[in-house]
């Protein structure tokens, strides 16, 4: 018995990896190695820094979630076409043919919108209809969504260095780009769980949030024509920024899914498409999972913005509107943590939570910039 389970017992993590692993890991390190050689006079030392710290990190990710692989070689390529375009010259956005209806980043968000909002209906089309091939449909096309958005951001970043060199920044410093991100983070973390979970019926449900996000951005572009790269204000240029951002999206991602995960396990708990859809042990594991997980980014972005307030303001923490919204956001899902892990709670009232909690945090990343005022201010409506 003892040989049988020596002989079973899982190979460790660096002998199961393949030749294949080992070339992408390359592949990423050349790909750093070629972005310094071209830009390293535009970088500073964190931007270095983070620009090798990525090759690891993007390593490990496309080891432990292999389709994220081709995603990252995708960007890169379908990037780099798009930047060879441009012959160092902005007005090619609206001359040279692929540029214009493909990958400047204009064109490439729009093309993202409209691949998230038919990802939607998709998976609506196989959730009720209980078909696999528009399953496989659906989550193709979140994925090539995916693909465009991150291409967009990409080319949208060497667009701003293309205006000056002193405009040029990581695109997240407004509501058009943090919107872009929402969207690529929202939809990575559902694909991630629709892997591990094996199961596409509720991309149907997730996917409603993430065109819901694509409705502000198309207002916000045709609306507001907010869309335009300006240049940073004194308290955004900084490094902070780089890892404060992404990380507060990681958790906004993480509690929207959760939000809606929530609204699946009502319906299910209701008898409602309770067929269709997962059952309810595995909706209440995956709501805890991804709050769990976004508690975690949001701790850390939290941390690092109170460092980021202390080199920009003087004071780690000043009761800011949106810094006061951020905490009621953490105290929300800290009880929701604890209620379900220490006092054992399950069932309808941490989903109706969830889905409550949706409203905390959209009042926290929105609504403050709409109705409230503060140091938080390179956001408004």
């Amino acid at each position: 018995m003892e040989s049988i389970l020596s002989h079973d017992a899982p190979a460790p993590f660096l002998k199961r990896l393949t030749w294949a692993d080992w070339a992408f890991l390359l592949l990423l390190l050349a790909g750093a190695a070629f972005a310094y050689s071209q830009y390293a006079e535009y970088m500073d030392v964190y931007e270095k820094g983070f620009l090798f710290a990525a090759v690891p990190g993007f390593g490990w990710l496309g080891w432990y979630f292999k389709p994220m692989r081709l995603l990252i070689v995708g960007i890169a390529a379908v990037s780099l076409f798009g930047i060879s375009q441009y012959h160092g010259e902005l007005v090619r956005a609206d001359q040279a043919f692929f540029l214009k209806y493909l990958v400047s980043s204009q064109s490439a968000i729009m093309w993202m919108n409209v691949l998230f909002v038919m990802a939607t209906a998709t998976y609506w089309l196989a959730l009720l209809s209980r078909s696999d091939f528009a399953g496989k449909v659906a989550s193709g096309l979140t994925w090539t969504a995916v693909l465009m958005g991150f291409v967009g951001l990409m080319v949208r970043w060497y667009e701003s260095y293309l205006i000056a060199p002193d405009v040029g920044h990581i695109p997240i410093s407004n509501l058009y780009e943090v919107f872009v991100l929402f969207c690529l983070i929202t939809a990575l973390i559902y694909l991630y769980y629709e892997k591990f979970y094996d199961t596409r019926q509720l991309g149907a449900f997730v996917l409603l949030v993430v065109s819901a996000a694509v409705g502000f951005i198309l207002w916000y572009t045709f609306d507001r024509e907010a869309q335009g790269i300006q240049p940073l204000v004194p308290a955004l240029q900084s490094y902070w920024m780089k890892i404060h951002v992404p990380a507060n999206f990681i958790g906004y991602g993480s509690f929207s899914l959760a939000a809606m995960v929530g609204g699946a396990y009502i319906l299910a708990a209701r008898g409602i498409l309770a067929t269709r859809l997962p059952k309810l042990d595995v909706l209440d594991d995956l709501m805890y999972k991804s709050i769990a997980v976004g508690f975690a980014f949001f701790t850390i972005a939290t941390i690092l913005g109170a460092m980021w307030a202390a080199e920009a303001w003087g004071g780690y923490w000043s009761w800011d509107p949106k810094e006061t919204w951020a905490l009621i956001v953490w105290l929300n899902y800290a009880a929701w943590l604890h209620l379900r892990l220490v006092k054992g709670l399950r069932g309808p009232v941490l989903a109706w939570w969830a889905l409550v909690g949706l409203l905390v945090t959209t009042f926290a990343f929105l609504g403050v910039n709409m109705f409230l005022s503060g140091l938080h201010s390179y956001g408004e409506l």
